[in-house]
């Protein structure tokens, strides 16, 4: 498979391509999958979500990656380190969007701690952080499962609606001590 950039025990991480169009599609275009976003995503929005992330590979040299299984190659989800900006201010985040099927297995936690390792090791991050809608419950499980505090929250607008974000951060030398060697 090209373009890997990630493995886990259980998934493999690659660049998103147009040709992945369909797979995006099953995920953004579910409103339960994008309840937090409180809305699922149109034909040319999956279009233009998709040219975006392309362009941050370009620009950033990464964003959100295609998520497979790594023994039946399902795609699981979405996810990987972004450029974050909150109240002007820049942050290294992680993102991840899974399907309904892969709920509930380990999947999220894996994939976050990954991208986590990805945004320290590669990226060389002092810092990194994730914004949570304050109704997601299953997420900040997650963020507190690897050892993320919660440091502040924001209102951001997302279509044109105003949604509280709750920010979670993990310093690079607590990351080393839990999950890896330096």
């Amino acid at each position: 498979m090209k373009n890997i950039i990630l493995k886990t025990d259980r998934l493999v991480f690659r660049k998103i391509l147009k040709e992945d169009y369909s797979e995006i599609a099953s995920i953004l275009q579910d409103i339960e999958v994008m309840y937090a976003w409180e809305k699922a995503f149109s034909n040319e929005e999956v279009k233009l979500w998709i040219g975006e992330n392309i362009k941050r590979y370009e620009n950033e040299g990464y964003s959100y990656f295609l998520v497979t299984e790594k023994m039946s190659g399902k795609t699981v989800g979405l996810a990987g380190p972004l450029i974050e900006n909150i109240n002007g201010e820049k942050f290294i985040g992680i993102a991840y969007i899974l399907k309904k099927e892969f709920w509930n297995k380990g999947y999220a936690t894996e994939s976050a701690k990954a991208c986590i390792s990805y945004a320290f090791n590669e990226l060389k991050s002092d810092e990194v952080i994730a914004q949570i809608r304050t109704n997601n419950i299953n997420s900040k499980n997650v963020a507190k499962r690897l050892n993320m505090k919660q440091v502040d929250k924001y209102i951001k607008i997302y279509d044109k609606k105003e949604m509280e974000h709750l920010i979670y951060s993990i310093k690079r030398e607590d990351y080393f001590e839990l999950f890896e060697e330096k």
